[in-house]
């Protein structure tokens, strides 16, 4: 994959989204599509989401964001692009 194809994303999830399962689920289909990032609470009781990966990839994770786990409300997601920092080997929930 040429460095061309590869974006980043910033992503906010509202809803209920704290305490229901939200950062772990992330971590895990962001490790499955093969992106990079992290996931972490935001004080709001928003979700912000940093992956970096194939465009592909990034466009399911955020068709993925729009949904959830199964305990999760989703009202919005909030996507930002960005050009991939390179900074992330690997996806994780951060604090």
């Amino acid at each position: 994959m040429g460095k061309a194809e590869k974006r980043a994303g910033r992503f906010t999830v509202y809803g209920r989204v704290q305490g229901v399962g939200f950062r772990y689920s992330t971590v895990q289909r962001a490790q499955a599509l093969k992106l990079a990032g992290y996931v972490r609470n935001r004080p709001d009781g928003s979700v912000e989401v940093w992956a970096e990966g194939a465009d592909p990839a990034l466009d399911s994770l955020y068709a993925w964001l729009r949904r959830g786990p199964s305990m999760a409300r989703v009202d919005r997601v909030d996507r930002d692009d960005f050009a991939p920092t390179g900074n992330y080997r690997g996806f994780s929930v951060t604090y």
